[in-house]
């Protein structure tokens, strides 16, 4: 016991010395998103808001779906969602990206995709502000539920930190894995309810959706912010507890694997 004790504390140590070097990094993964862009980080706020201009003409016109205040339902949905996919994409690559970083000085490795997750975090934050600006030009209800945010986002967190640390230790020796995720995060989207209504699935189909973290996630966010809704605690302990476990598998292959980085990168 004391041996762990002391384990936890010598890496929450090594933490605190190198969060000035991690807040470094975090600044330059957004410096270099957004290098070559006249309009910088105000695209985290125009994206959000072109694409959702786009999905709510095909979905609510072409399509007729009837989903009260689509354009909020599409968004507190695909902020989330786009969080998840992007943060552990760039995270995936993080190693090898640094490589030249790792070969020639000292540096907690999961710094490297922490920093990813963390920028990604940045992001969301600017482009939560699409959606605010959304619901006051379609006079959607302010809840007083929309406080309680940083709950949702926080398990997300969690859990996709988990799923890029893992990533990222994945792809060093498997260099394939960066298309796969590419596919895999295709068909993701779909099998999450973004831009369509859960209702519109049969009963089978619901029971199998229940299996999708970012489901939970997606679905948590969107009713705090457009039914004004607090999620039972039994959704709350499932949201936690999805994003630990994977937190947990994330740093148990990343830990296993990092000691050989260097070979490989």
């Amino acid at each position: 016991m004391k041996k762990v004790k002391n384990y936890i504390l010598e890496k929450i140590e090594g933490f605190r010395r190198f969060s000035p070097l991690l807040k470094e990094l975090v600044v330059r993964d957004i410096k270099v998103r957004y290098r070559h862009s006249a309009l910088g980080l105000l695209w985290t706020v125009l994206n959000p808001l072109l694409m959702m201009i786009v999905i709510t003409v095909v979905f609510s016109t072409l399509f007729k779906q009837n989903i009260e205040h689509f354009p909020i339902y599409y968004l507190s949905g695909s902020l989330i969602f786009s969080f998840n996919s992007e943060s552990t994409s760039t995270a995936m690559q993080s190693m090898v990206s640094n490589a030249s970083l790792l070969k020639k000085v000292y540096i907690p490795k999961y710094l490297f995709p922490l920093s990813n997750m963390l920028s990604g975090l940045v992001n969301l934050g600017f482009s939560l502000i699409a959606m605010f600006i959304v619901m006051i030009v379609t006079r959607a209800p302010f809840h007083a539920t929309l406080l309680l945010m940083p709950i949702p986002i926080f398990y997300t967190f969690l859990f996709s930190t988990g799923l890029g640390i893992m990533l990222s230790a994945l792809t060093v020796y498997f260099r394939d894995i960066a298309h796969f995720y590419g596919v895999f995060i295709l068909a993701w989207t779909y099998l999450t309810p973004i831009f369509y209504p859960v209702s519109i699935l049969p009963p089978a189909v619901m029971k199998l959706m229940q299996l999708n973290p970012m489901y939970h996630y997606v679905s948590y966010m969107r009713n705090l912010v457009l039914y004004g809704v607090f999620p039972s605690m039994k959704e709350n302990l499932a949201c936690f507890l999805i994003g630990l476990a994977m937190l947990a598998i994330g740093l148990l292959v990343f830990y296993k694997k990092q000691d050989k980085f260097v070979l490989h990168v």
